[in-house]
């Protein structure tokens, strides 16, 4: 039998278990209003993994501590890797964790910088179930006054997508970049409902009904729109072959951005890229520039 390249499916299909796929397929045939409240509340759930051996280093030499985010009145696990008085804020994707950019933050190190990252509230270490986009925000703009000033950051998918939205209101970096970021939430739901095997009826729905819980356009987060009042430098990387979020959103996201320069790769999809020596030595130059 052909070994299944995981790389050419989305990350939310190969972490959804069986059973949910079976459970909103029942809804989503029995009445698509009750598959869209059963959906939302699979959206809001990161599936947790085992830490890969890859970032074991960084999990082990960082000095972890909890910290309460005093406006969502949730604890992330926060992780002070290096001393350096130069610091870099580092936040990783959905159903990610603080060391998910450990192979950055080696590299950083060895140029002079410290980083911080964190567990998002449900995410690796900290404690939860459910998480959403504004909690990231949240944790990022109390990091920087707790674990501040940061000199730049770099944010994986959500986390980039939480970094231009915070920026946009008041992140005081001096260099962004984002790695397969996100751009409409629109399209967001839509995957999610694909991978979920739902239909597109039911998506609409939940896209609805966040829209009614939070009380504005969740396309407002989108980050095309938090791009146009971002105006420090901001290098986009995507890959060509990411099947989680299309490079097409990277090329949304540059037409908006005042001072933003563009990379992007072939074959490196949406995580292997993380780890590409010869990213992550553009990243590293950018962000000393």
């Amino acid at each position: 039998m052909a070994k299944i390249n995981k790389d050419l499916i989305p990350v939310q299909a190969l972490l959804i278990p069986k059973p949910i796929l079976y459970t909103g397929k029942i809804l989503n045939w029995i009445s698509p209003f009750l598959a869209s409240r059963f959906g939302a509340r699979i959206f809001l759930t990161p599936f947790k993994y085992t830490r890969p051996e890859r970032e074991r280093g960084m999990a082990i030499k960082s000095q972890k501590e909890s910290i309460k985010i005093e406006k969502i009145n949730r604890e992330i696990v926060v992780y002070n890797y290096g001393n350096s008085a130069k610091k870099i804020l580092l936040v990783h994707g959905w159903s990610g964790s603080g060391t998910q950019l450990s192979k950055i933050a080696d590299q950083l190190l060895e140029k002079g910088y410290s980083t911080v990252s964190f567990d998002a509230p449900a995410h690796g270490e900290s404690p939860g179930k459910r998480s959403t986009m504004p909690h990231f925000i949240e944790a990022i703009h109390q990091l920087e006054k707790t674990h501040g000033p940061f000199h730049g950051a770099v944010g994986h998918s959500l986390g980039g997508m939480s970094l231009l939205r915070a920026t946009k209101f008041g992140l005081g970096i001096k260099r962004l970049v984002i790695i397969g970021t996100a751009n409409s939430i629109t399209k967001v739901t839509k995957d999610f409902v694909k991978n979920l095997q739902l239909s597109q009826k039911t998506g609409k729905l939940i896209k609805q009904y966040f829209d009614a819980h939070y009380g504005e356009d969740l396309n407002n987060y989108s980050g095309a729109i938090s791009a146009e009042s971002v105006k420090i430098p901001t290098l986009v990387v995507h890959d060509k072959n990411d099947v989680d979020v299309h490079y097409n959103a990277a090329l949304e996201i540059m037409e908006k951005l005042e001072d933003g320069e563009l990379l992007l790769t072939e074959k490196l999809g949406h995580r292997k890229i993380l780890g590409d020596q010869t990213v992550i030595g553009k990243i590293i130059n950018f962000v000393k520039e």
